[in-house]
């Protein structure tokens, strides 16, 4: 099979976890890096590990002529540009089959509507990059609990939430670049992988219709005087003047098209969890079955004791988020793959060869927009909102929330 080059615009956090990933698929190959802060480690990575000899361009019209699909893996508030760089490429000749977008797609409905729009435009494949969905503890899960689904009936209740001790990156805490806090950085994995749980076997991922939102923000940990002023220090966000909330939680409702029944998603978010480090809990409960998934349960741990933590260069070697270097720790061998980088990663890389959208187009990415935003919008108003009325849909397609407009103190100090 042809190979795939593919070109990463960013070469931070999310596309070093994705070149590790990549050493784990077949037919593709890193052949272009946008020439950013981490650009030559990432190459150097790439190229040792035998992942292709990536070139370093500075513009991303330059990027675009030299591989057959890019991943745009920049920060959030870069992205709505960047998609307008790469449709005017197209635009100019450049031979692109498709486009990744890592999530969240917009800060808004309106941001993500217009980078669909401008993918379909270009006539670009897509694929959302939304790698929980692709987790194979989940999917494997599901698999196993199909026949009983198909005697007892499917999923009623799902929960899921996704917990560290904060982000790396300044611009993660700034609530108007990033778009909100906790919520918008996390809530919408959470929401995404409720709604696949409790989607029917071979229904397509947006089969169940969404009815009804509720939905808590709070500033718990990081609004604290102690921890305001770590966070102004160390990343020069002020908590006290633009805050973001650092825990979130939520009931989504939808409903089966088909039967009418009503099912619901539970999400719960935060940047508080001081334990081990990342932590992604899932559920699902049916009638007389049930499934469960803790990725802090791993088959290896290790211990290190207070004189030997002296020697240990990087916590994170051994768990995402990790804030511990010492104590009992869960080791994960393969992050990548636990966390479903791998899998969807490999799914995009076969579905452009094959010449269609990935198993998550950026449609896709447009709906769990919408119900990230309609979850603001529940907090705000303190009310569960009704996603079936048309007055508050179309409020949602202009709706910018308060906290990612920089005025969080109204939501999370009153």
């Amino acid at each position: 099979m042809k190979q795939l080059r593919v070109g990463f615009i960013g070469s931070g956090f999310i596309a070093k976890f994705l070149a590790v990933a990549m050493k784990q698929v077949r037919n593709c190959e890193l052949t272009a890096i946008t020439h950013r802060g981490g650009a030559e480690e990432l190459a150097a990575y790439a190229k040792e590990n035998g992942l292709g000899d990536p070139k370093l361009f500075k513009s991303v019209s330059e990027l675009c002529k030299h591989c057959d699909a890019v991943a745009i893996f920049s920060p959030n508030y870069t992205r709505l540009a960047i998609m307008e760089e790469i449709a005017e490429a197209v635009k100019q000749g450049a031979a692109l089959k498709g486009v990744i977008c890592e999530k969240p797609l917009g800060r808004t409905l309106r941001e993500s509507r217009r980078m669909a729009q401008l993918a379909r435009g270009a006539g670009l494949l897509t694929s959302y990059f939304e790698n929980q969905l692709h987790m194979n503890t989940i999917n494997n899960a599901l698999e196993q609990l199909r026949p009983t689904q198909r005697a007892m009936g499917d999923f009623t209740l799902a929960r899921s939430t996704e917990e560290h001790a904060g982000p790396h990156n300044a611009w993660f805490w700034d609530p108007v670049r990033q778009g909100g806090g906790v919520l918008s950085d996390m809530g919408c994995h959470s929401i995404a992988i409720c709604r696949h749980i409790l989607t029917p076997e071979g229904k397509s991922p947006t089969f169940l219709e969404p009815v009804a939102m509720q939905c808590d923000t709070s500033l718990l940990k990081w609004g604290q005087p102690k921890y305001r002023k770590q966070l102004l220090e160390t990343y020069g966000v002020d908590y006290s003047k633009t805050p973001a909330e650092d825990f979130a939680t939520g009931i989504v409702t939808f409903r089966n098209p088909e039967t009418g029944q009503l099912v619901k998603g539970q999400f719960t978010d935060s940047w508080m969890y001081d334990k081990q480090g990342l932590r992604l809990s899932m559920d699902g409960l049916g009638p007389g079955y049930a499934m469960e998934i803790n990725s802090l349960i791993s088959p290896s741990e290790i211990f290190i004791g207070d004189e030997a933590a002296e020697g240990v260069a990087d916590a994170e070697l051994a768990l995402e988020k990790s804030t511990a270097s010492r104590g009992l720790l869960a080791v994960q061998p393969n992050e990548a793959d636990l966390y479903g980088y791998t899998t969807e990663l490999r799914d995009a890389v076969n579905s452009f060869l094959n010449g269609k959208d990935g198993f998550l187009d950026w449609e896709y990415g447009v709906e769990v927009t919408f119900l990230v935003q309609a979850a603001y919008m529940a907090a705000e108003r303190r009310q569960t909102i009704n996603l079936t009325d048309e007055i508050v849909k179309k409020e949602l397609e202009s709706y910018q929330s308060l906290i990612s407009r920089g005025k969080g103190a109204d939501v999370l100090f009153g």
